[in-house]
């Protein structure tokens, strides 16, 4: 079973060609891909034209770890809709298609800003792999941008000023804007104290681990500085030359390291069907870039 492999572009991102992932994977393949997947790609791959059942999907992505669980609704909030008869704790459908008025799936319209999938968990899910279904004629991209390259990338005015520390991740499904902490209680809504800087486990690089939405207030520092510092440091995570955009096809499997990576999406029209299938990898808790018994 041969593949080769071919960048997507030059900030991140590696296309397997040659393999369908259908069908069963030999182990050794499973550890190439592995291998591809995080050092060449810097944890984002691709795999255009395949057709996946939802079983077949779930196969595949159980080669690189176990299989996450979906983060239900907090116990202080209402069951979310797709929470309902048909929902699955393992898949996820991201759709702006509608039944009896109501989204079948999450995120269904519109733009998202930049984040690390989970990252409000105090143990975010390591990847992400979606499979587009049907895809809009125009918008609906999935931008990724490389960690590693933006905190390779930091002045040493800034790397100094984030070294040691932490920052608020929370998130409570407001997808166009970070929420209002000062209007919610952060007991509210899905939240964390994570470090700034992570050290990937099994590259031992060092990534950025902030981002748009998700990222409230640095630990330590006024509501002001804070501020300054994130607004900084979104020049670097969004920077042309991290970024890569993918236009989708139907059929196309994009799996993606939470840990080194963060994406958005582009608006699209309403009046234009998206539906999606997503599975994660579970993960543990992230380890800072500044633990010495995690240094490479």
């Amino acid at each position: 079973m041969d593949f080769t492999i071919h960048k997507v572009s030059p900030a991140i991102g590696v296309e397997i060609r040659g393999l369908d992932v259908s069908r069963a994977i030999d182990p050794s393949i499973a550890r190439d891909l592995r291998h591809a997947w995080q050092h060449d790609g810097n944890g984002l791959m691709l795999f255009r034209g395949q057709n996946l059942d939802k079983d077949q999907q779930r196969a595949f992505c159980s080669l690189f770890g176990t299989i996450g669980v979906r983060a239900g609704a907090l116990p202080t909030k209402r069951p979310r809709a797709f929470e309902g008869p048909d929902y699955n704790s393992d898949s996820m459908l991201v759709s702006n298609i509608r039944q009896d008025g109501k989204p079948i799936g999450v995120l269904p319209d519109g733009e998202l800003w930049f984040h690390h999938d989970m990252c409000y968990s105090a143990t975010p899910n390591r990847a992400s792999f979606l499979y587009s279904i049907e895809v809009p004629k125009t918008g609906g991209d999935t931008m990724f941008c490389n960690m590693y390259a933006a905190y390779d990338n930091l002045p040493k005015r800034l790397k100094d000023a984030i070294e040691g520390r932490r920052v608020l991740q929370a998130f409570d499904e407001v997808q166009d804007r970070r929420l209002d902490l000062s209007a919610v209680p952060v007991d509210d809504v899905k939240h964390a104290w994570q470090p700034m800087v992570i050290r990937h486990p099994e590259t031992g690089r060092r990534a950025l681990y902030v981002s748009r939405l998700m990222s409230h207030v640095i630990e330590g520092m006024s509501q002001a500085e804070s501020e300054k510092i994130l607004d900084e440091l979104y020049d670097y995570t969004e920077a042309a030359e991290v970024k890569y955009t993918h236009k989708w096809a139907p059929g196309d499997l994009l799996m993606w390291d939470n840990l080194c990576s963060i994406h958005a999406r582009t608006d699209f029209p309403k009046t234009e069907r998206r539906l999606m299938r997503r599975f994660t990898i579970s993960g543990e808790a992230v380890t800072p870039a500044w633990d010495s018994k995690s240094a490479a």
